[in-house]
C-alpha cells in the first residue's frame, strides 16, 4: 500500500505545481508549508495570511492577506493570477470555538466565499479544503461509523459548526461537475499531538475533566503529523470529493482521560449545561455547552474511502496519537514544552 509521502505514482499528478495556502500562521498551514518546501513536485508556494510562516523557505512567497477586511477577493485574485497558482489549499478556519462568532463568520464563511470567487477569476483548477468530522453531529441515532454521505447534523445555531458547513457547501458548488475543477475536502477527526493547541487538547489539559454522567462515547483522533501528511497527499493526488481523515481505532472517553492522567468528574446533563455554559461565558472552559453532545453520543467517522481513493494511511492510531499528546503534556506540566495553535 502507498505511504503518506506520496511516493507511489498515480495519474493526475502534475510536476512543477504552484500551490497557494491560506491560514499559514496556524499549525496546519505552517507545517504544510514545510512539507511543500521539501517536495520536488512543487515549484513554488504562495502563503496567504497576516504573518509569514516560520517554515517558509526559498520556494515560498508570502503575501499579507486578511480575509476579514477590505476586499480580499480582489487582492487574492491578483496574487493567484500573477503567481500562476494552480492549486489553493484553504486552511483559514478556526480549530477551536471562539467567543467572537461574528469575527469567525467573516473569516470562515465570508472568507471562503472571497477565496473561491478569486479562484473563479483565475487559472486555479484545484481546491483542497479543511473541514472536521464534528460537522456530522453527535446524536443517539448515529451509526457506529459515519460515511462521507451522511448528512451534516451538527448544531447550526453554533457558529463553530455553521460557518464550516457553509464553507463546505461553497466549495462543493465551486467543484460541480463540468467546470473543469477539482475540490477535495478533508474532514479531520480531532487533531492531537505533542505540539498542537486546540479546544480538545485544552479540554484534556484541565486538572479535572468534565464528562456527562451515564455516558462514555467512543472517540477517534488524528495525530498532528498525519493531519499535515493528509493535506500533502490531497495536493499530490487527483482525488475529488470528501474524505474522512482519522487514525485507526476508537477509544472510550473515559480511557482517553486516563491516558492523559487526568481526573474525570461526571455531571448530569442538565447540570453540565449550566456549569459548562457559565464557565464558557467566563472564559474558564475549553468547550462551550454545544460540545456536550459529543461527550454524550458517538460521532465516529468511517475512513475507508480515504484509504481506498486517496491512498492515505495514517502512521498513528487514535490511541498512539493520544499517548503522544499525553507524553508531551507531562513535559508541559513541568514547563519543558510549548504548543502551536491550530
Amino acid at each position: 500500500m502507498e505511504t503518506n509521502d506520496g511516493s507511489a505514482r498515480r495519474p493526475g499528478r502534475l510536476p512543477g505545481r504552484v500551490v497557494a495556502v491560506t491560514g499559514t500562521s496556524a499549525f496546519l498551514g505552517t507545517n504544510l508549508i514545510g512539507l511543500l518546501e521539501d517536495s520536488d513536485r512543487i515549484e513554488r508556494v504562495v502563503s496567504l495570511d497576516r504573518s509569514a510562516p516560520a517554515t517558509a523557505g526559498p520556494k515560498t512567497r508570502h503575501f499579507d492577506v486578511d480575509l476579514t477586511r477590505g476586499n480580499p477577493e480582489e487582492r487574492i485574485a491578483e496574487i493567484l493570477a500573477s503567481e500562476k497558482v494552480d492549486t489553493l489549499v484553504h486552511l483559514a478556519f478556526r480549530g477551536s470555538p471562539s467567543h467572537r462568532p461574528g469575527k469567525v463568520h467573516e473569516l470562515e464563511s465570508v472568507g471562503t466565499m472571497h477565496a473561491l470567487n478569486a479562484c473563479r477569476r483565475t487559472q486555479v483548477h484545484k481546491v483542497v479544503l479543511w473541514s472536521q468530522t464534528f460537522l456530522y453531529g453527535a446524536h443517539p441515532t448515529n451509526p457506529n461509523f459515519l460515511s462521507e454521505s451522511h448528512p451534516l447534523r451538527a448544531d447550526r445555531s453554533d457558529a463553530f459548526f455553521a460557518d464550516k458547513i457553509e464553507a463546505e457547501a461553497d466549495a462543493l458548488d465551486f467543484g460541480k461537475p463540468g467546470r473543469g475543477r477539482t475540490v477535495t475536502i478533508l474532514r479531520t477527526a480531532p487533531i492531537v499531538g505533542p505540539t498542537i493547541d486546540n479546544y480538545f487538547t485544552r479540554y484534556l489539559r484541565q486538572a479535572v475533566v468534565p464528562t456527562v454522567m451515564g455516558f462514555d462515547p467512543l472517540w477517534q483522533f488524528l495525530h498532528e503529523s498525519d493531519a499535515v501528511a493528509a493535506f500533502k497527499r490531497a495536493i499530490d493526488w487527483n482525488a475529488p470529493g470528501i474524505f474522512n481523515i482519522s487514525g485507526e481505532g476508537v477509544l472510550p472517553l473515559s480511557k482517553v482521560v486516563r491516558l492523559v492522567s487526568r481526573r474525570r468528574v461526571a455531571l448530569p446533563r442538565p447540570a453540565a449545561n449550566v456549569v459548562i455554559g457559565a464557565l464558557w461565558a467566563a472564559r474558564a472552559s475549553a468547550i462551550p455547552a454545544a460540545f456536550l453532545d459529543y461527550l454524550q453520543y458517538v460521532c465516529v467517522a468511517d475512513t475507508a474511502r480515504a484509504r481506498r481513493e486517496l491512498g492515505f494511511v495514517p502512521m498513528y492510531t487514535s490511541r498512539e496519537a493520544v499517548s503522544d499528546f499525553a507524553a508531551a503534556q507531562n513535559l508541559r506540566d513541568v514547563k519543558l514544552l510549548s504548543e502551536n495553535p491550530a
